[in-house]
């Protein structure tokens, strides 16, 4: 699912602050610069979160049996598949 841009926006002024504040980084550049690049690194991971999304529920509709979504059965494939295609992408979901 896509945040809205102010969304988006929004969480990268609160990541920063709470960096700032755990001293975890310290700013010697332009603020925004690095906003800018916490907004394309959040943009990507949910890019990425969709095409894994898309990727199991394409395994779970390319089986013969008709399996419905959001049955127990459905739920039990979709997370076996998310994780193998997190695996796959170097991404973990633990």
């Amino acid at each position: 699912m896509m945040l809205s841009d102010e969304k988006i926006t929004h969480m990268s002024h609160v990541l920063l602050k709470e960096l700032k504040k755990r001293g975890l980084v310290t700013v010697k550049e332009d603020e925004g610069k690095i906003r800018r690049q916490i907004q394309r690194s959040i943009v990507e991971e949910l890019k990425i979160g969709e095409e894994i999304d898309e990727a199991a529920r394409r395994k779970i509709r390319s089986y013969s049996k008709r399996i419905v979504e959001g049955s127990p059965e459905w739920e039990v494939l979709y997370r076996k598949f998310f994780k193998e295609e997190e695996g796959k992408r170097g991404r973990s979901s633990d």
